[in-house]
């Protein structure tokens, strides 16, 4: 009787890995039924629309001000200096440094279109199918990969001059410096324009990301039939 139980026990087991094997070939044959040209235009077309939905978004009026999820504040290590403004009757000012910081996040974030854009452009079939196969943020990555050092090039200036029109940001900078330098103020905080650029771009990732995981989920929901073939291709 042992041995018979075995037996039962042995043959379940490997009805469990057959299935599983099955489901694995399965989903290979479902991406190796793909050409590269349609898995490639489709992680371009998935990234594309994940880019302009996120920067039409992020760059109209309240685009970051009005969006808790990627509104800027002052540097954490700042809040005490904001708190201290709010008590002695600065409100005002402590406002405007805040607006001031998300409109220039506002400003910046429609110039990534074209350094998005040609990211999309370059990518090989490589880069697609590892997107593809990737996590939830793959293209995100990819993005953020090959995309952050020209994206922030190109923020600063947009940054910098919008804050120059404010004399609190020109204050901040000084007194961060001093702050910085006697380990009051993380060194990354010191300069308000250098900030806001890299809250902007983690904004515009966060927003893509989003879009992404939502494409991801549900292709058909966005009524392109190349998505739905590509990213339907995942659960074949």
């Amino acid at each position: 009787m042992q041995r018979v139980s075995n037996l039962f026990k042995s043959l379940r087991i490997l009805g469990v890995a057959c299935a599983l094997l099955a489901s694995v070939s399965a989903g290979a044959s479902g991406l190796d039924s793909l050409s590269t040209g349609d898995t490639v235009s489709g992680l371009k077309e998935a990234l594309t629309r994940g880019a302009e939905i996120a920067i039409g978004q992020l760059g109209k009026t309240d685009g970051f001000l009005g969006d808790k999820r990627v509104r800027i504040p002052l540097p954490e290590s700042a809040r005490n200096v904001e708190k201290a403004m709010r008590t002695l009757g600065m409100k005002k000012q402590a406002d405007e440094l805040i607006e001031t910081m998300n409109r220039a996040a506002e400003m910046a974030v429609v110039e990534a279109k074209p350094i998005l854009s040609g990211a999309v452009k370059n990518m090989g079939f490589d880069d697609a199918r590892g997107i593809l196969t990737g996590g939830d943020q793959a293209a995100t990555e990819y993005f953020r990969r090959t995309t952050s050092n020209d994206i922030a090039a190109k923020f600063l200036p947009i940054v910098k001059k919008a804050t120059a029109k404010v004399g609190l940001a020109a204050q901040y900078n000084q007194f961060a410096g001093q702050a910085a330098k006697l380990g009051l103020l993380d060194e990354k905080d010191a300069d308000l324009d250098t900030y806001v650029t890299h809250k902007a771009m983690d904004g515009l990732f966060l927003m893509i990301a989003e879009q992404e995981k939502a494409i991801r989920k549900d292709p058909v929901g966005t009524g392109s039939a190349m998505l739905k073939k590509v990213f339907g291709a995942l659960g074949k």
